[in-house]
């Protein structure tokens, strides 16, 4: 029984193509690709704001994760306290952190 071929568009096996038939098939691949034109600086700092990683932006000298331990009704006291403040929980620990830090400083 002969096999239809999976797409006839397809070539051929190119180990079965005659000399002629091969030099027309790569022939295809040899035309040097279109020239390009350079990037306008507008252009450049597009494509670098483009390739940059996306996530939150640096503030200081950056964040690191960490794991605390806190009882259930503070957390949930502190959550909606820094909603009321337009805060995140993360500001309102690094605020709290930073008057504790300036009270030992000034006592």
């Amino acid at each position: 029984m002969k096999r239809n071929p999976v797409n006839p568009m397809l070539p051929p096996p190119y180990n079965k193509m005659s000399a002629a038939e091969l030099d027309a098939e790569v022939e295809r691949f040899d035309k040097d690709s279109p020239e390009g034109n350079l990037l306008t600086p507008a252009e450049k700092a597009r494509h670098r704001r483009a390739k940059r990683r996306v996530g939150r932006p640096v503030v200081g000298k950056g964040a690191e994760r960490i794991t605390i331990t806190m009882e259930r009704g503070l957390l949930r006291a502190a959550d909606i306290f820094a909603r009321k403040q337009n805060m995140s929980r993360s500001e309102l620990i690094a605020n709290g952190i930073r008057q504790a830090m300036r009270m030992k400083k000034a006592g």
